[in-house]
């Protein structure tokens, strides 16, 4: 079980994007719907309702054959087939679902309504399922006899943990074995630049030679930086130094209702001072830069701002699992959300000064909340087992706040399609536009990332002006795209064949790809090498005249909670 969870959360890590700007009046818009159509044509939903019934009456006489898909893990169980009273409760939660699936098919929506109605039918599904109590989960009697009763104690201990120290929502990790800097985030560097924003971290090399051309990781601001420095077998910082790369991470400060003003102006004025501190310190008249999720976002506007005010300070540029041309369809709750929805949005955290850590993970978490509730609720409460220990998990929970002022202009990116357009949109005192960035490009997508959707990354490659663009397409989902080191068997990438330019969509890039064995940390260090200029002697010290090397990594500002 701990490993499944493991595994199923870890696709489902907080982003930040669109979703921000979901409220609960869109949730509410969408029950709406539903019981107004409900209403507007009773003989309809007479005949659903008979339809039901007479699978009810199936059931009742032992008739029905009605199944749960093998694919789904909560009747693996043997006791759902074998138990008469536990298959017949299966089989009412299944007439229900394939009811409400047959209803909602024939109501008079249009695209985006139908869209709605799924989305939130489905999570009414999901928490109504038999398994998410003890008296219909046959797992959870069985452990509950077993034990001796101890299993309903220790779920009780778990739920009373939540209710008084995580505010009531279910656990996913258990934090206890993490400690930052000990086991967690432990790669040699300081911290050579501090300021009320962030934090510059420059790591030790690992080897006698570096290249001339450093690399500067820009994170999201709503995860904090040491997802590049998780462990030693999973550290993207570790990686790069010991290939050569003269590394440099970005660490956020999280923002204080006071700090609420902080916009996307703001933070890439701090970019852009840290890429001048990196060039400083290294000699260098180039900096490359990585950045992910709402960090490439943030990137995009710093390399089109570079490139307005004709400065030649970008090398190469890495977009890893980040949309810059979002589209309704990418998300499953992207049908949820309304321009008035956005509005008040905007107009409730700009109140508030700030977005919650916790309050943006608790919503995300309704989302999905098969994976992201509901399985932690079998688990820790019912089977009174501990949830997983596992430190992507531990990196995830470990929440930042978000300044409204940033959330407003990552909505306006968005309603806007700021990205596509050449000139159209000011931000961060310039007109986007990235058809003139002509630096080198590596972006990076994830087979089943349902946050930032492949195709959705995909089409970040046609934006851009420059003439050498490479994607990599990674076989896992979001943050589980980009931690795919070296050493798994299982793993496997798909890149263009031939060095042609990139087919328009997603679907033709596709049809012209093959399939490598491996990671593709290899494959990208090569890139980034190739793109670091020549190399020299590695520094003796870290940092240089006026960055002064201070708190070792990971800095301060990771240890400040949300």
């Amino acid at each position: 079980m701990p490993t499944r969870l493991e595994n199923e959360a870890a696709q489902s890590t907080t982003a930040l994007g669109p979703m921000v700007g979901l409220v609960r009046e869109d949730f509410a818009g969408a029950v709406a719907l539903l019981l107004r159509e409900t209403a507007s044509d009773p003989a309809r939903t007479m005949r659903h309702a008979r339809s039901m019934g007479e699978d009810m009456i199936q059931i009742m006489t032992g008739k029905s054959e009605l199944a749960p898909d093998p694919k789904d893990k909560r009747f693996k169980d043997p006791a759902w087939t074998y138990n008469p009273f536990l298959k017949a409760g299966a089989q009412y939660y299944l007439a229900v679902q394939k009811g409400m699936k047959n209803w909602l098919a024939d109501l008079e929506l249009d695209a985006i309504e139908r869209d709605r109605a799924n989305f939130i039918s489905q999570i009414i599904i999901d928490a109504l399922a038999p398994t998410n109590t003890l008296v219909g989960n046959p797992t959870a009697q069985k452990r509950l006899v077993d034990s001796g009763g101890l299993s309903l104690i220790k779920g009780l201990k778990n739920a009373y943990s939540d209710m008084v120290h995580n505010k009531g929502m279910v656990s996913q990790v258990d934090k206890r074995p993490f400690k930052l800097g000990e086991n967690v985030a432990t790669t040699s560097g300081s911290v050579v630049l501090r300021t009320e924003m962030m934090e510059l971290i420059q790591y030790a090399p690992a080897t006698d030679e570096v290249y001339a051309i450093p690399q500067l990781t820009i994170p999201p601001q709503i995860n904090k930086m040491y997802i590049n420095d998780l462990s030693p077998e999973k550290s993207v910082v570790k990686y790069q130094v010991e290939g050569g790369i003269q590394t440099f991470v970005i660490s956020w400060k999280n923002p204080t209702k006071e700090q609420g003003s902080w916009g996307m102006a703001d933070y890439v004025a701090s970019c852009e001072e840290a890429m001048r501190a990196v060039a400083k310190i290294t000699g260098s008249d180039k900096v490359n830069v990585s950045a992910g999720c709402s960090g490439g976002q943030t990137a995009s506007v710093l390399a089109s701002k570079l490139a307005a005010e004709n400065r030649d300070l970008l090398g190469a540029l890495t977009l890893m699992v980040c949309v810059l041309h979002p589209q309704q369809g990418d998300i499953e709750a992207g049908a949820l959300m309304t321009d008035n929805g956005l509005e008040l949005a905007k107009k409730r955290a700009a109140k508030g000064g700030i977005i919650k850590g916790d309050d943006l993970s608790r919503g995300f978490a309704w989302l999905r909340p098969n994976d992201l509730i509901w399985n932690y609720v079998i688990n820790n409460y019912l089977l009174g087992e501990d949830p997983p220990a596992f430190d992507v998990l531990f990196w995830n929970s470990d929440a930042t706040n978000l300044s409204a002022t940033l959330m407003g202009d990552f909505l306006t990116l968005s309603e806007t399609l700021a990205f596509t357009k050449q000139g159209e949109v000011e931000m961060a005192s310039h007109k986007i536009d990235l058809s003139k960035v002509d630096a080198d490009l590596f972006i990076l997508g994830g087979v089943t990332d349902h946050i930032t959707p492949w195709r959705a990354t995909y089409r970040s490659t046609q934006l851009f002006g420059s003439d050498d663009v490479t994607y990599v397409l990674s076989q896992s989902g979001h943050m589980q795209a980009i931690l795919n080191p070296p050493g798994n068997p299982k793993a496997k990438y798909y890149v263009q064949k031939g060095d042609g330019p990139l087919p328009a969509t997603a679907e033709e890039w596709l049809q012209g790809t093959e399939e490598q064995a491996g990671s593709w940390w290899p494959f990208w260090l090569q890139w980034l090498q190739d793109r670091s200029g020549a190399k020299k002697a590695a520094p003796k010290k870290l940092g240089g005249k006026g960055f002064e090397a201070t708190d070792p990594a990971p800095g301060r500002y990771v240890l400040e909670q949300a």
